[in-house]
This record gives structure tokens, C-alpha cells and sequence, in this order.
């Protein structure tokens, strides 16, 4: 059993916002406020140098996870420790040295680019908060951030729109690694490229993971390429985390119904006659979640139980699972 401490632990967090009517109109109106519960009562945790995925449709929580790990979203509730240390130390003198080692990889390479900004100075901008290199040094550390992402040091002095996207994206890598970080949060960072350039960026960023020790939390909705990079994976659904455990067990045993309704809706490219299935039903409202077991309305195994009580998080093998037929043992097949 590995006993090394995590890098990263997350502890029945939640974040909720705030998504009420005009003051004046709820007033008049009587209406109490409304609350999105964006991510309710999320935990796990990171080992050093390994890629947890988060998996799921859109609208679960995924991307909100993301930023609070980062410190671009407060807590509601819960905690989250980075090196053993809480991120609520983040503000403040001591502050700067922990964002130093956490960095975040962006979804759409197009918008998190500074179009006025030249390459240079993009990858640059860090350093000048985190680092006291001269201007030299910083150019110098640029080759080689350039360098390691598969561009030329010569494109330090081209702006982003001279880019294709897979190009931007491995310029967003680099700025993120510009201040040598131990921990990368990757919003979905290959969901706005082509096929095969998706496949060179993954590539890139395993090979960086490799050399440099890194470690990823990575968010996709794409299990093909989660399936690519990730140690672990962790299934969400409305805000909170239904299934994790190891990728190949997940893969190959997944024990939440929704799992399996995720990974049989995957195109069978092999050939052999299979078909796909249909990802039944559609996500509820989140403002109106259904009671118990938030899955009930879509799960094919639902009983009674599922609809007046959510599920606690057991132990089953390597899973830990959300489920209250994998922890009383009802017989789920088909």
C-alpha cells in the first residue's frame, strides 16, 4: 500500500453560487434566493506524479473543480490541501511561492492568448511574478520552454493569431510550465483541436509528465483520451464524484450504472458488429435536482430506496462508488 501523503487532497468540497433574481424583484415577489450547487460534497485525492482524470457531461462540475483548485473560485464548504499545506494560504506573502507550483492549462487555446502580446512576453509574464530573472534569463528560459513543447525559439517574437490551435495550445503549455510548477490542472485542454493534433499535444504533455515529475489533474469528456493519459479517473454527475478507481479497472469493471451508460455510448471501432448505446435521458436541471440518488431518473436498476436517500461512497475492491446497489449487492446486469 502506498503511504506517501498525496499532493493534492479535496475534502467534502462544495461551491455553490448564488443565481437569485434582482434583490428588488425577489422582494416583491417573495421569492427565497436560488442556489446552483455547482459541486456538493467532492472528495479525493492526487499522489505525486501521476494524472487523475474527472469525467462526465457537461454541466457536472468538472471545470468549477478546476478553478477552485487554482484559487479562481472560493470554497462554500470543505477543504482543499496542496503539499499538505490549505489553499486559504494562498492569500497573503506566503501565498505567492504555493501559486508558484500550482499552474492551470486552459480549454480554448484562442482565448486564454493574449492577442496584443507577442509569444515572448506571453510565456514571460509569470517569471515577472514569480521569479526575479533579468530579461535575459527570462528570453533564455523561453528557448527553452519553446523548445521542450516541440516550437522554435525563433517564435518567441510572433503573435498568437500566426498560430494554428494545436500551435497556441503548446503555447499555453509552456507559460504554464514557465515557473516550474509540481501540479497542472488541465481544463479540457485538447477539446477545441483536431483529432490528431489532440494526439500530439497528449503526447507532449505525458513526455513533459515524464521528465519533469508533473503531476495532472485532467478534466475531459472524452474517455478515449482519458483512457490515454490518466492513472486514475473520477466519474461526476451534478456535482459530485459517483465512481473512482484505477483506469484499467474503470475501464474494464465500472460498477456505477452511469459509468457504464458513459462507456457503452463509446463508437465501437473494431469492427466486430458491435453498436453503441445511447447515453439514456438527459442531465437534470441542476437549479432542481431530483431527490435521493440524483442518477435515479435515468438508472435502470433505481428502487425506492434511490429516490429518498443519496448514496454514501463506499469501498467495492479498488472503487469507491456512490451507489446503493453496489453497497447492498442488487443484481445490476444489462
Amino acid at each position: 500500500m502506498n503511504t506517501e501523503r498525496p499532493l493534492v487532497e479535496v475534502r467534502d468540497v462544495a461551491r455553490w453560487f448564488d443565481v437569485s433574481a434582482p434583490w428588488l424583484e425577489r422582494v416583491l415577489a417573495r421569492k427565497p434566493r436560488t442556489m446552483l450547487r455547482a459541486v456538493d460534497g467532492v472528495s479525493f485525492s492526487i499522489r505525486k506524479g501521476e494524472t487523475l482524470a474527472l469525467v462526465g457531461e457537461s454541466g457536472c462540475g468538472k471545470s468549477t473543480i478546476a478553478r477552485l483548485l487554482v484559487g479562481l473560485y472560493p470554497l462554500t464548504r470543505g477543504t482543499i490541501t496542496f503539499d499538505g499545506e490549505p489553499l486559504s494560504n494562498m492569500e497573503g506573502p506566503n501565498g505567492l511561492a504555493m501559486r508558484k507550483r500550482l499552474q492551470m492549462i486552459f480549454q480554448d487555446p484562442y482565448a486564454s492568448l493574449n492577442p496584443r502580446w507577442r509569444v515572448g512576453r506571453i510565456i514571460a509574464e509569470p517569471m515577472l511574478a514569480h521569479t526575479k530573472l533579468s530579461a535575459d534569463e527570462r528570453a533564455q528560459r523561453v528557448d527553452v520552454l519553446l523548445t521542450q513543447v516541440g516550437l522554435h525559439p525563433s517564435d518567441q517574437s510572433r503573435y498568437p493569431h500566426q498560430f494554428s490551435g494545436g500551435q497556441r495550445q503548446r503555447i499555453s503549455i509552456a507559460r504554464a510550465l514557465a515557473v516550474n510548477p509540481e501540479f497542472l490542472v488541465c481544463d479540457e485542454p485538447t477539446s477545441a483541436l483536431d483529432v490528431s493534433v489532440q494526439a500530439q499535444v497528449l503526447n507532449i504533455m505525458k513526455d513533459l509528465q515524464r521528465r519533469l515529475g508533473l503531476t495532472y489533474l485532467f478534466i475531459s469528456h472524452n474517455l478515449a483520451v482519458v483512457h490515454h493519459v490518466a492513472d486514475r479517473v473520477g466519474v461526476m454527475y451534478l456535482g459530485r464524484i459517483v465512481e473512482i478507481a484505477d483506469r484499467d479497472a474503470l475501464f474494464e469493471n465500472p460498477q456505477h450504472p452511469y459509468t457504464r451508460m458513459l462507456l457503452s455510448a463509446i463508437p465501437n471501432m473494431s469492427g466486430d458488429g458491435g453498436r453503441r448505446t445511447p447515453v439514456a435521458g438527459e442531465v437534470p436541471n441542476p437549479l432542481n435536482p431530483p431527490s435521493g440518488c440524483t442518477f435515479h431518473p435515468r438508472c435502470p436498476f433505481a428502487r425506492d430506496l434511490c429516490q429518498v436517500e443519496s448514496p454514501a461512497t463506499v469501498t467495492h475492491g479498488t472503487t469507491q462508488v456512490a451507489c446503493h446497489g453496489v453497497a447492498q449487492g442488487w443484481p445490476m446486469q444489462g
